[in-house]
């Protein structure tokens, strides 16, 4: 019963090893680098997106606060800039 068991305890682990194996094999190939390569290129492209749209939304944000600012001390009601940026940031 006990070299049963220890069978089995060496099938599963050469099993695993052998995926694990084939895996890292594929990993360095040219087409595995290119798909990791790709991938990466893509979560980059998100990350810049992102980092974009934050740029944005604070430049409308402080837009708005120097307008309010201009507004409280001078009396001069800013022009249709400020109209665009709000509607920029209710529809976005």
């Amino acid at each position: 019963m006990r070299r049963l068991f220890w069978l089995g305890v060496g099938v599963a682990a050469g099993v695993a090893l052998s995926r694990k194996a084939r895996r890292t094999a594929h990993a360095v190939t040219p087409a595995g680098i290119a798909g990791n390569l790709g991938d990466a290129v893509h979560e980059l492209a998100g990350a810049i997106g992102a980092f974009g749209a934050d740029v944005r939304a604070g430049m409308v944000e402080r837009e708005e606060e120097l307008s309010d600012a201009v507004e409280r001390r001078s009396g001069v009601t800013p022009g249709p800039r400020r109209r665009d940026a709000r509607a920029r940031r209710a529809d976005g």
